[in-house]
């Protein structure tokens, strides 16, 4: 992948001088470059690889303190002298958030402390009201961790600092850029709240998301244990057993020799297969790959390769030197061996089998020239060496800086088991998306430390099938295994049933990789990235999955009294409704969810389409499905194209679209449906259980309707052309039976008899309006001798769950 050097508009003189050079890239980004000596550089960054951008619409005027820049977006102002922040300021259009909308070279404008996250950024550089990007690692991290800065801002405007950035020599290869001192170079993006066009602009000046493989968006089992082989092909074949889906087999460093001779050092580096616990590497990884699995390796290339390795001859014969014993020092600054390192130390264990590498950096960005930081060279190089050996690159690694994103798939780190590690992970993967970081895999369920709980097991996994790329992974404890047998009911059930959920959206989840790669939208967004309200601000951890869905991760254990656990969760406006209840939710407020271990809320957008693999399916990962089930929810019209790669690459679209007002239904198969859909099922959600279930169907025959829990499934059998639907039912919307959910509600319940009974008459009598007298109920005797307890009470926390029920009822 050879970066595009891009070329700098100087034609007007006023905006370049001296020192100084002003460059407007987009309508919405500007490039400011202050240097000392006049030279300036216009060599790709690892983050601006494409500058030779369509000139966007400016007016340059000369003012009496210097120039002046005009766009629709932006009013640039500057002396044409050092960077000040008297003589150099951004002027956001249309009245973002007031005077504060004016960014000022080293201004201090911070947000008040309840309305900023914790960032760490450049020194001498305020982040403004930065809405975050990404971090390094989350190593060690229990909690929030402060996160680098985006492109998007709660007042309007962000800098991206790209002063001292790596660059891309002649040959494509990474170098220190070596900037004089003082020497600048900023982009301001003056995007307002519209983060959708700010990150677009991102991705047009970095380098687009590439598309992934569709294996990498299936599930992945990852341990860090010391498996062997026998050990290894057992546990697959359990999954197997389990009806568990599994597409990319991890495994850990100890494929690799670890017990060695003390006079070489440290066994965490090393390069030559364990043959007494993998005798046949090559054929153990073929037997991976006959389950449909892809194979990948950790590696921590830090201490280079020593003189033991299978490798180390033939590595010193590429660089010409002699096999003396001595290690071969892993060296990013020289080309030679970092030359080698590809062609010869991994293409001969890719010839083995290994499909794609884990690399595992942890030393640092330091090497023997300052500023040439290793992650980014192992991350670029390993990326590109990659796409060689694959129709897509893939690697999995750290995050290195503003176009890390070029290089998926991001390892966020080493997590601690603990509440506060997993309540982080929602906010940390949604802010990713401002630096257009969107494909995070995380360590689903903790890697190190921390307790059992399964509850929060549980709850980690149900994140993780609503996350970018789903690896379940724990340490080395012999106890710490994230199999779902290890978890007690209702946390197994619920554990396996998610994961076969996951293979089950694959066709969502690619047509969302797509989306990514062609329109810069990540698969997890902010909901302010929709809603710009200021509750939707403050709703960080919840975010929009793909085009369709929102989702809102339970992060904190279940309440004692109710057994469910809570989410507080703000919707746009529109209706919305969960897939797994059938409740719907006007948008537009804020609501708390209760739910049990069986799911979290998961709720489509009205007119909304979510494309499933068909029950009883295999879910192996396979380019096409051949039987689907589609989710539809009520409350509006709405159309969503299905697009499905087929195996020689090409993609097919697959349209539906829900007419609320007529009451119509269409599915409009691919013009060459590859997969040859003959059988659908259609489960309407959020639809009024009252209305008329007749239905006309042109283009196919109704096979079973089904009714149950607020959700109509219809099978159906077409002929292959288009399927219109037509009923009542799909004007309409409805709710569950809100009596039937308060029952349920309070059989779960661990609160007194009594009690239960005096809600269940007050609901049944007053609906809605129960809800007050629920209130008091405790403020006087309850119990047949007339004790006060307090099973006798309602708790805050049943009362909320009573309300989240019964409020649309009123």
């Amino acid at each position: 992948m050879r970066p595009i050097e891009a070329s700098t508009d100087d034609k007007n003189p006023l905006l370049r001088g001296e020192h100084y050079r002003i460059t407007p890239l987009t309508d919405l980004v500007v490039r400011l470059e202050w240097s000392p000596s006049g030279r300036f550089d216009d060599r790709p960054t690892t983050f601006a690889i494409h500058r030779d951008l369509p000139t966007p619409q400016i007016d340059v005027q000369s003012t009496d303190t210097g120039v002046r820049l005009v766009t629709g977006h932006y009013v640039l102002d500057y002396d044409r002298g050092p960077f000040t922040t008297n003589g150099l300021s951004v002027a956001v259009r249309g009245g973002v958030t007031g005077y504060r909308s004016v960014w000022r070279y080293e201004q201090d404008l911070s947000l008040p402390a309840d309305r900023q996250l914790s960032f760490e950024g450049r020194p001498g550089r305020s982040l403004d009201g930065n809405l975050g990007g990404a971090a390094r690692t989350l190593d060690l991290a229990d909690g929030q961790i402060p996160l680098e800065g985006g492109v998007n801002s709660r007042l309007g405007y962000a800098v991206l600092d790209d002063s001292d950035s790596m660059v891309f020599d002649d040959h494509g290869h990474l170098c220190p850029r070596n900037a004089e001192p003082d020497y600048q170079d900023l982009y301001i993006f003056a995007a307002g709240h519209d983060h959708v066009a700010a990150v677009r602009d991102f991705f047009a000046i970095s380098g687009s998301q590439p598309l992934l493989p569709r294996f990498a968006l299936g599930n992945w089992w990852s341990r860090y244990h010391r498996y062997d082989e026998a050990e290894y092909l057992e546990l697959m074949d359990r999954f197997e057993a389990e009806k568990v889906p599994f597409s990319v087999a991890v495994i850990d460093m100890d494929w690799h020799l670890t017990d060695i001779d003390p006079t070489f050092g440290s066994g965490w580096t090393g390069y030559t297969w364990n043959r007494k616990l993998f005798p046949d590497p090559a054929e153990f990884q073929a037997e991976l790959h006959r389950r449909g699995l892809r194979v990948t390796l950790n590696v921590h290339p830090a201490d280079g390769v020593r003189a033991f390795e299978d490798a180390y001859v033939p590595l010193c014969r590429a660089m010409g030197r002699e096999p003396n014993g001595a290690p071969v020092s892993f060296d990013v600054t020289d080309q030679r061996f970092m030359d080698a390192y590809f062609a010869v130390l991994h293409r001969g264990l890719e010839d083995l089998g290994t499909d794609f590498w884990w690399i595992d950096w942890q030393s640092g960005p330091y090497s023997k020239i300052p500023g040439m930081d290793p992650l980014w060279v192992l991350n670029h190089g390993h990326y590109v060496d990659s796409a060689t050996q694959m129709d897509r690159g893939l690697i999995f690694s750290r995050y290195a800086g503003p176009g890390s994103h070029r290089y998926p798939v991001g390892f966020s780190g080493d997590a601690i088991i603990t509440w506060k590690s997993l309540a982080f992970q929602p906010r940390f993967t949604a802010a990713g998306a401002n630096i257009g970081y969107g494909w995070w895999s995380h360590d689903i369920g903790g890697h190190m430390d921390g307790f059992k709980d399964d509850a929060l097991a549980t709850r980690w996994v149900e994140f993780g099938v609503f996350s970018p790329i789903m690896r379940l992974h724990s340490g080395s404890s012999r106890f710490s295994g994230k199999e779902p047998w290890k978890v007690a009911e209702p946390g197994r059930g619920a554990i396996i049933e998610h994961l076969r959920l996951r293979h089950r959206m694959l066709p969502y989840l690619n047509a969302m990789n797509l989306r990514a790669h062609r329109d810069g939208r990540s698969i997890v967004e902010p909901v302010y990235y929709e809603d710009h309200s200021a509750q939707a601000y403050r709703y960080l951890d919840e975010y929009l999955f793909g085009s369709q869905l929102l989702v809102a991760p339970i992060v904190v254990p279940n309440d004692p009294v109710l057994q469910m656990g809570c989410s507080d969760v703000f919707l746009p406006r529109g209706r919305w409704t969960d897939v797994f209840t059938g409740r719907s939710y006007e948008g537009g407020q804020g609501y708390r969810m209760w739910r049990g271990l069986e799911s979290i809320p998961v709720l489509l957008r009205a007119g909304g389409f979510l494309p499933l693999a068909a029950r009883g399916e295999s879910l192996d990962v396979q380019t096409l499905f051949p039987q689907l089930e589609v989710l539809v929810a009520a409350g509006a019209s709405g159309r969503f194209g299905l697009e499905e790669e087929t195996p020689d690459g090409e993609w097919q679209k697959t349209v539906f679209e829900l007419d609320a007002e007529a009451g119509a239904l269409r599915i409009t198969p691919a013009e060459h449906d590859l997969a040859d859909r003959r059988e659908w099922t259609i489960t309407l959600i959020g639809f009024s259980q009252e209305a008329t279930r007749t239905f006309d169907i042109d283009g196919a025959q109704l096979l079973d309707v089904e009714c149950m829990d607020q959700r109509v499934r219809l099978h159906l059998r077409g002929d292959g052309s288009a399927i219109v639907i037509h009923s009542g039912l799909l004007s309409t919307v409805g709710q569950p039976d809100p009596l039937a959910a308060v029952e349920q509600l309070l059989a779960d319940a661990q609160t007194g008899f009594v009690l239960k009974d005096k809600i269940y008459h007050l609901v049944a009598v007053h609906g809605a309006g129960a809800l007050s007298a629920v209130a008091s109920l405790g403020r006087y005797p309850l119990g047949h001798l007339g004790e006060v307890h307090d099973y006798d009470a309602a708790t805050p926390e049943l009362l909320s769950a009573l309300t989240e029920i019964l409020e649309d009822e009123a």
